[in-house]
């Protein structure tokens, strides 16, 4: 279940955004393809602040967004990308079938 309610850092987006389009840029550089600040933002609020701190300061966020490792980010992406992968989605009973018990020639 997805939580339709908005994180607590939401509002800093903005100020952050030149923060995360160095560490996109940065990704791409290192040669992970590219990677869109609001894919970053997403690790950030899920995984990194998934526990907000009160009071947070914005030196605080932006040194969170700028010692991100991209390590850190490719497994959460491995991860996600796992979980919402429907590998079958496209084939119907017959060809499913087909692909998991293939008949001998």
């Amino acid at each position: 279940m997805m939580d339709t309610s908005q994180h607590p850092y939401e509002s800093y987006f903005h100020m952050l955004t030149p923060a995360l389009s160095s560490k996109a840029e940065e990704f791409t550089v290192l040669g992970y393809g590219e990677i869109k600040i609001e894919d970053i933002w997403t690790f950030l609020t899920k995984k990194k602040w998934r526990k907000p701190k009160e009071g947070i300061r914005v030196y605080e966020l932006v040194s969170d967004v700028l010692s991100l490792k991209v390590g850190e980010y490719m497994n959460y992406a491995t991860v996600e990308a796992y979980k919402s992968q429907d590998w079958f989605s496209d084939l119907d009973s017959v060809e499913l079938q087909e692909l998991l018990l293939p008949k001998d020639k």
